[in-house]
Parts: structure tokens; sequence; C-alpha cells
């Protein structure tokens, strides 16, 4: 959105922004499977200590390097007893999708404040603060905005991923036979490995990205189609 030719500037930028996902967001998102759960009937999570902003209550170490490496990654599961639901495929269907939809908010929360931020900018057109070779502070809070926008779509739409331990496969898994789950608990390591192999090809395959990319081109058009009515409260 911003363009800027200290390269290191930005690298910083994004690796600040994806350690803000895992210290802010992730907690968030993990907590948000565990308050799903809690309504639902089940306090597992709650009693292990995983509703929590604690970042290291969350942290999966595979995953957390992923993430700083690549923008999307997983955190550790929140335990989850569907036995204490009423309704266990919903009650399952829904904890998984309390996640991703955690992300889904706060890219539109991010969005609308971005928003602001640059129609405040437009009409006072005041550039205060000169910092890092001619970025203002509007600039640095706006670019930040801008990459927590989009680690948090990309995290919506990479863990719907229907592959554990992602939210998506815990979607499908709560309409699956219980056959299948067997069949899952006894392959479970070699499932991930493959995940986890299928993820790093994917840096190298571009066909592997294109159903991912899609899916989040789609997620950040309807998320910056929201809020795309916020200029026009400062007669932008």
């Amino acid at each position: 959105m911003f363009e800027s030719d200290d390269f290191f500037t930005t690298f910083l930028l994004r690796a600040a922004v994806r350690m803000a996902v895992f210290v802010l967001i992730v907690p968030i998102h993990e907590s948000a499977h565990g308050l799903m759960a809690h309504w639902f009937g089940d306090d597992t999570a709650k009693d292990a200590g995983r509703i929590t902003l604690n970042p290291m209550a969350h942290l999966d170490l595979a995953g957390f390097i992923i993430m700083l490496i690549l923008g999307v990654g997983w955190a550790k599961p929140v335990p989850v007893n569907p036995s204490k639901f009423k309704k266990r495929r919903l009650g399952m269907a829904m904890v998984s999708l309390a996640g991703p939809l955690s992300n889904l908010i706060a890219a539109f929360l991010g969005a609308a404040i971005l928003m602001v931020i640059a129609s405040i900018s437009t009409v006072s057109e005041v550039s205060s603060l000169e910092i890092s070779k001619g970025m203002s502070a509007a600039q640095i809070a706006a670019e930040l905005l801008y990459y927590f926008v989009l680690i948090n779509i990309s995290l919506a739409v990479f863990n719907l991923i229907p592959f554990p331990p992602l939210d998506g496969f815990n979607i499908l898994r709560s309409f699956m036979p219980a056959k299948f789950d067997m069949w899952v608990f006894r392959n479970y390591g070699t499932i991930r490995i493959v995940f986890i192999v299928l993820l790093i090809l994917s840096t190298h395959i571009t066909e592997l990205q294109w159903p991912y990319m899609y899916l989040t081109g789609l997620a950040q058009y309807l998320i910056w189609m929201s809020v795309s009515w916020i200029p026009h409260l400062f007669g932008l």
C-alpha cells in the first residue's frame, strides 16, 4: 500500500507485525476456541488455562517458526471434550470456526482504523514527526495496520485448510463418522508431516498456492469493501 525504498525497514515492519500477531492475535484466536467451547458447556480449555492472553500458553514451536518465516502458522490446539456438548457436531464446528472468525473480526477492525487514519491524513494533509527517511508517523501506523490486516486474513484462511492441526480439519472432522477419527488418530503424525512438506513445497510450486491465494484475495476484497464507506464520513 505504501512504497518504501528501504527494504530493511519493510522487513522489520513485517517481522514486527508477525510477532505482534503471535503476542496479541494468536491468544485471542485460541481463547475464542475455549470461550466457544465454554458457551457450549465444555470447560476443558478453561480448566487447562487456555482461555488466556498469555501467548506462551498457546505456543507450538513449529507453527511459530513457520509463522515468522511465511506469515502463517498455528498454535497448540485447545483441548476440547465434545462429549460435554449437547449438540456434539454443531459444538465442534462452532468451536473450530471461532478462531478464524476472531481473525476476520480483527482484520475488519484493523482495516477500519486504517481507513480512519488515511482519511484524517488526507483531509488535514499533516505529516508531523518525520522518521525513517521521510516516512511520517501516520505512514508507519498505516503500514503496520495494513500488514496487520493482511496477516489476520491470511491466518483465517490458512486455518480453514482441512489438515491437522488446523481448524478447517476440525470443522471437517465434526461431520465425519467415528471411523474417520480412528484413522486420523492412527496416522496423525504422518498426516502432519505430509502437511508440513506440502506447505514447504508450496513456496516453490505456485500451483499449490492457487486455492489459498484465491480465497485470501476474496477475503481481502470483502474486508476492504466492508470499510469503504468510512472515507465518506470525512467528505472524501
